[in-house]
């Protein structure tokens, strides 16, 4: 079974038991998406209709110390990143920010595992906030083509699932969700489904203060 957040501002908490907190299980943040049939003909791929979709998953976090960071493949792109205990612009999962991204899922929309964002439950009361965003880094803002999902797997619990839905924002980022840590072993996540134009103007709506460049994972 799992829990499915409906609509704009819906939430479900969770908790972890101790069992759980030093256990070896991780907190697994999973985007996954599929390719709807491709359109055919000259004037579809006049249209973009026979692009391929490449979203990317990505995460804004802050700590109970006050700092904040983004991660998602633009900033650990061109060798930047590095392996879950190393802490590089992909995370780190063994120490803080105890949050790390397996990778860059380029090319393979609609795989079995998608990309996911792997969560330190030794962690979590270091952590006061996640919001987990998606951006189309390749192929038209065709929204209603992804069927996008995020499911938050928390060990103990059951599954939390927001889906995007059939939208059609023509902006090409989108905010999905935001997990709220209280420091005392439990996680509110809150839908969101919000459209922005890129990273920056997400910045600006959820006050994340960051100063911004354009960037590519080339």
């Amino acid at each position: 079974m799992a829990v499915k957040l409906e609509k704009f501002g819906d939430q479900h908490k969770i908790s972890l038991s101790k069992e759980h907190m030093a256990g070896k299980q991780e907190i697994v943040i999973n985007l996954n998406w599929s390719q709807e049939s491709k359109k055919k003909g000259f004037l579809a791929s006049f249209l973009g209709g026979n692009q391929e979709i490449d979203l990317d998953l990505g995460c804004y976090y802050e700590l109970n110390n006050g700092e904040k960071m983004i991660i998602d493949g633009l900033q650990f792109s061109q060798g930047r990143g590095g392996n879950r205990d190393q802490r590089t612009n992909q995370g780190c999962y063994s120490s803080a920010p105890f949050i790390w991204h397996k990778g860059d899922d380029r090319g393979n929309a609609g795989g079995e595992s998608g990309e996911n964002i792997y969560v330190n439950p030794k962690g979590i009361n270091n952590i006061h906030k996640i919001i987990i965003y998606t951006f189309i880094y390749e192929g038209a803002p065709n929204w209603t083509a992804t069927n996008a999902v995020v499911t938050v797997q928390v060990p103990g619990n059951e599954s939390i699932v927001v889906e995007m839905g059939k939208q059609n924002d023509h902006r090409n980022f989108c905010a999905i969700a935001e997990l709220l840590f209280d420091g005392q072993d439990s996680i509110t996540v809150k839908k969101l489904v919000t459209f922005h134009k890129g990273h920056q103007d997400c910045d600006k709506q959820y006050g994340w203060g960051f100063k911004w460049q354009d960037g590519s994972k080339d």
